[in-house]
């Protein structure tokens, strides 16, 4: 399988995530995870370029938040 590759970029009007297919199977994990019964509201999970995502990507923040 591939390594996921994840990019994240926008401007003020519009954000766009970009990924591989291992990527979006692994945005798909992390969103999954944060809608566990037993997590709490505020929980979330960052995503940093060069970490998470590839080189130039924007930072990008998962959280829950059962208000919304």
């Amino acid at each position: 399988m591939d390594e996921p590759r994840i990019k994240v970029f926008g401007s003020a009007t519009e954000m766009i995530i970009a990924a591989n297919a291992a990527g979006l199977r692994d945005l798909a994990d992390r969103l999954i995870g944060l809608a566990d019964p037993e997590l709490r509201d505020g929980y979330h999970e960052h995503l940093e370029a060069d970490i998470n995502l590839q080189s130039g990507s924007i930072s990008l923040i998962l959280e829950r938040d059962d208000k919304v």
